[in-house]
């Protein structure tokens, strides 16, 4: 299934740019939270800089589709796989983490865990293999050319 580029250029222009902002500003709120929490944003300052370098791919890759360049369209494709690697390996460490919960005699909501992922996994997967399928077309390989 082929979407529209102008759609797809858009949908992830606003998705990226929104991602960073909610990321700065959670990071902001951190910071001016108080110990605790600043033990915790030292903790994982290169995880948050490897995600919002995704994003940045993504906002670049994006960019680059709305004006036509074609360097755009590689790193919004680009883009895509690492969303689709990051969330099939998110959800596979959630559902590892309740594994070992469930083994620790911890109840475990296994329904609401599988629910959520899926709620996620299945829209995000389905729109970025849409896109990779659409900028992977001849004809948008002409509009690139």
């Amino acid at each position: 299934m082929e979407l529209p580029l102008a759609f797809i250029a858009w949908f992830f222009a606003v998705t990226s740019a929104g991602a960073l902002v909610i990321g700065a500003a959670l990071i902001f709120m951190l910071v001016r939270a108080g110990d605790l929490h600043s033990r915790y944003l030292s903790y994982s300052y290169l995880n948050d800089i490897m995600l919002a370098a995704v994003w940045m791919l993504g906002l670049f890759g994006s960019i680059g589709v709305i004006r036509l360049q074609p360097w755009g369209r590689y790193f919004l494709e680009l883009f895509c796989w690492a969303l689709i690697v990051l969330l099939l390996l998110s959800s596979a460490s959630r559902l590892y983490a309740l594994r070992h919960e469930s083994a620790a005699g911890q109840p475990v909501n296994w329904l609401g865990a599988i629910a959520g992922i899926t709620l996620i996994l299945i829209p995000v997967l389905a729109i970025c293999a849409a896109t990779i399928v659409t900028l992977r077309s001849p004809d948008s390989m002409k509009l690139f050319s």
